[in-house]
């Protein structure tokens, strides 16, 4: 989940990184970790009746946990204090389709990413935008102005006087806030799945998500009406790909996260994976 990170969330994570790089390093033998995710964000994760999490990555991280022998407990936790509670050791990893970006990684570490996907526009089925097309339609760029700006000219003037929605802290907030507001409205929201909820009611025109999320929900009955449109956009500008959030101080957890994310791309589980959440093969 695309998330960059506010100032004052910054500031706190820094102090605690601080405090906690202070003080002396022992190794620790990982045989249970802990893991947060927010089990909203079909079909990466979800709550099932009854509360059990399923999605995309909890079934990868009990393949993991498989292949690291150790104990997984995984638990929910709202996006906005993810990262804040990892530092504060309430859990040990975040698990939430968080995108590696350079801010990111100044206050924690991440494994090798185990996932890269496009986003695009969901709209009102209509003319307020072209229907989007295919995986062989994404328009890869690089977070440089002069790629975006063509790019999305004609996604401006098509949107310009509306109101588009975006879940609050994804790396897609600065995308739209630096090349649509002042041409439109944008309407921040906690959650993906709130937006999408008022884009149904018709009191915003559009909203901008990841592709596999806007899939999901458009399998739905009740989204007949809704469509992926315009262009899906990847590449290096959503940063590196999805990967797990772990603590700096914790590198012997890292070794083994990346020891099994690389067997289970390697192996095909990861394409397997995605392709039966997804419809399509995610692996970066």
């Amino acid at each position: 989940m695309k998330r960059p990170l506010f100032r004052c969330v910054l500031i706190n994570v820094f102090v605690a990184s601080a405090l906690l790089a202070s003080l002396p390093l022992q190794a620790k033998e990982w045989k249970t970790i802990t893991i947060a995710t927010e089990g909203s964000y079909e079909p990466w994760n979800l709550t099932l009746p009854g509360g059990k999490l399923s999605g995309f990555e909890p079934e990868l991280m009990t393949n993991l946990c498989q292949r690291m022998k150790i104990e997984c407990k995984l638990v929910v936790q709202n996006w906005d204090g993810m990262i804040a509670g990892m530092q504060a050791g309430k859990y040990d990893v975040i698990m939430d389709a968080i995108v590696i970006t350079p801010d990111r990684r100044k206050v924690i570490d991440f494994t090798v990413p185990y996932a890269s996907t496009p986003a695009s526009f969901i709209t009102l089925k209509g003319d307020l935008l072209p229907k989007a097309g295919g995986p062989e339609k994404i328009i890869k760029l690089n977070d440089d102005p002069k790629e975006i700006e063509p790019a999305v000219a004609g996604l401006k003037a098509a949107l310009k006087g509306k109101t588009i929605g975006i879940a609050s802290g994804t790396v897609y907030t600065p995308f739209i806030d630096n090349y649509f507001k002042g041409v439109a409205t944008v309407r921040e929201y906690n959650a993906s799945a709130d937006a999408m909820l008022d884009l149904q009611a018709e009191r915003i025109d559009a909203v901008f998500d990841d592709v596999t999320f806007a899939n999901s929900i458009l399998s739905k009955p009740e989204n007949k009406d809704l469509q992926l449109a315009g262009p899906q956009l990847g590449g290096p500008i959503w940063g590196e790909g999805e990967a797990l959030g772990i603590r700096k101080t914790d590198g012997e957890l890292k070794a083994k996260l990346d020891e099994a994310i690389k067997a289970a791309l390697a192996d095909g589980t990861v394409k397997k994976l995605s392709e039966k959440w997804f419809k399509t093969n995610v692996t970066p």
